[in-house]
């Protein structure tokens, strides 16, 4: 099977800068002034600073705070490496390359710069501005740390160059500069008043020193007590989105004292988080915020049990609806329920949408993703025939390659029932190696189907694959393994677009899944793998294809659904007013 390559992504939506001071015209929430810390945000496939699912939620957080009027500032880093440019050849196997692009083109160099304390040893930052446009008109300004400067080393200018890459003292470095220089930075740009600082995973945990610190100023105090600590937590809200142990960055005492500095780091210790001989991000950030949660229902039961001494929520993800809606869906929906842009809940009301123009939109969506696919590889997928997609990042837990368990049944499944093709797409992080090999597998799988199912692995899938993709197939599946899945964003976004799922039941499927309404479950139980490929086959074989085939109309009822039920609700609007209302309101009181 040979991969696809990626076209050219069309241009970004950089607009018109911002300033500071214009957080005061916002008219619409009047929520505290948030700072949104994340170590990757992701904006467009011509800006790589995202690897996935955590950058994407950003990006389409920082969107809805925008359409809201929220008064939100973002703060990430720069990575002008990138993550990297994945490169398949005809086995499957995959290599990295790095990523060319120029900031420049998309942001604006401020004038601030700061210089922070880096294992004894300045390191100059800089920042580039990007600035995002609401519905309303209302814009917010998402900062890069940059530190890039002439006036750095060389081995420091490129902590700012790789999302992800590196060891763990590069690791530890970026975190920092994101944290301690981000804090420092927006000072710097005039954001003396930040009353909610929001990390989106433990990366930006480090974020409390300078917290921490300024406390310690009013207080006049050497080290924290109680109600130092509690009036930092007034300031933090932490969303954890790892639901394994070994995702949680942890880093050795004497690390951290070397890169922090003795006395920063006696004074981070000092407040009680964790022992001397080891940083842990997530117990740093967990212990200095007031709220806590998780990124779907059942993810916040798994993080209770991970971190029983915390009060941990849920607050379920969602997904940007004017971003993630293709074109055609658009159309309709700008057509049909004119208010969907502005308030998303009106989604709901596209029950009310006649079926033949659900399957229209859908028709040109599939053809615009066929399109592009054929267009750019030798492969003649079929518009016509039933499209299963499945594009997440590659590991091994995602289990991409499940649905061939069976290779000889899925052949008759096709012959029986009608044309079946698969649209693979994901990158394995580059020390993966089960990841890589699940890739290699995949292609083995695809060979051994030859024609008689179809299977393409689109290459380099980012950010225009997941909007092509997402909309375009009939049929999105998900196989994780069960608690591991934090809560998922792609099949949200098949959602919007009317395509129902086939998952197993974790992440936030647990709560969209509506059997033969909004899609299928996976029946997995204690039988492990085997039983869970067989509900698959048994699901597409008995169920799903000659629904799709032989009574149209009522699959279009299902993708109906999909949108009124499930679009309707699992979008950032909605969870953004929920962190809004439970978390950055309750917080600042």
């Amino acid at each position: 099977m040979t991969p696809v390559p990626q076209p050219l992504d069309p241009a970004g939506t950089t607009v018109g800068l911002h300033r500071p001071e214009t957080l005061e015209t916002t008219k619409s929430i009047r929520a505290p002034r948030v700072a949104y810390f994340s170590m990757e945000v992701g904006l467009s496939a011509e800006i790589p600073t995202y690897s996935g699912g955590l950058g994407i939620l950003a990006g389409d957080t920082l969107r809805s705070a925008a359409d809201l009027g929220v008064q939100m500032v973002g703060v990430t880093l720069l990575h002008r490496k990138g993550y990297f440019r994945q490169v398949l050849d005809e086995e499957g196997t995959q290599t990295e390359k790095p990523i060319d692009w120029k900031p420049q083109d998309f942001f604006q160099l401020t004038d601030a710069e700061i210089t922070v304390t880096l294992e004894s040893r300045p390191v100059v930052l800089r920042c580039w501005r990007y600035s995002l446009a609401g519905v309303n008109g209302d814009v917010i300004p998402i900062y890069f740390l940059d530190a890039g400067s002439e006036s750095n080393s060389e081995w420091d200018r490129a902590l700012t160059d790789q999302l992800y890459g590196g060891d763990t003292h590069y690791r530890l470095c970026q975190e920092f500069l994101l944290g301690v220089g981000g804090v420092e930075m927006l000072e710097k740009l005039g954001y003396a008043d930040i009353d909610i600082f929001h990390m989106n995973e433990g990366h930006s945990a480090l974020l409390v020193l300078p917290l921490v610190e300024r406390q310690l100023r009013l207080s006049d105090r050497q080290f924290p007590v109680e109600s130092d600590l509690a009036a930092i937590r007034r300031k933090c809200v932490f969303t954890t989105h790892t639901p394994i142990p070994a995702g949680h960055d942890e880093f050795p005492g004497e690390m951290v004292r070397r890169v922090l500095g003795e006395e920063r780091a006696v004074r981070l210790f000092s407040s009680g988080f964790t022992g001397h001989d080891h940083l842990n991000m997530t117990h740093l950030a967990l212990h200095h915020s007031n709220y806590v949660n998780g990124v779907a229902m059942r993810h916040g039961q798994v993080s209770r049990m991970m971190f029983p001494n915390y009060r941990i929520k849920a607050l379920t993800n969602g997904v940007h609806a004017g971003t993630w809606t293709s074109p055609p869906f658009r159309e309709l929906f700008d057509r049909e329920i004119p208010e969907w842009r502005h308030d998303n809940i009106y989604l709901r009301y596209g029950i009310n949408i006649a079926l033949e123009e659900i399957r229209a939109a859908h028709v040109r969506a599939k053809r615009d993703m066929i399109l592009a696919i054929n267009q750019n590889n030798a492969v003649e997928l079929d518009e016509n025939a039933f499209t299963v997609g499945f594009a997440r990042r590659a590991t091994a837990y995602k289990r991409a390659d499940l649905v061939f368990h069976d290779v000889e049944r899925l052949k008759r499944i096709a012959e029986k029932t009608g044309a079946l093709q698969i649209i693979y797409g994901g990158k394995a992080h580059p020390r993966d190696l089960e990841g890589k090999a699940g890739i290699r597998r995949i292609f083995e799988a695809a060979d051994s189907l030859s024609n008689a199912v179809k299977v393409v692995y689109v290459e380099n899938y980012n950010f225009y694959w997941g909007g092509l993709i997402t909309s375009g197939v009939d049929l999105w599946l998900n196989t994780p393994e069960k608690t591991r899945e934090a809560s998922g964003t792609s099949g949200m976004k098949a959602a919007l677009n009317g395509v129902p799922s086939l998952s197993i039941l974790d992440g936030w499927w647990i709560e969209g899944h509506l059997e033969g309404v909004t899609g299928w479950s996976i029946d997995e139980n204690s039988g492990g793998e085997a039983t869970a490929a067989n509900s698959i086959y048994d699901k597409l074989e008995k169920i799903i294809l000659p629904l799709y085939y032989e009574r149209p109309d009522d699959y279009a009822l299902i993708m109906r659904s999909a949108i009124a039920l499930n679009g309707s609700f699992f979008n950032t609007q909605r969870m953004l007013l929920q962190y809004i209302f439970n978390a950055y309101s309750s917080n600042k009181t």
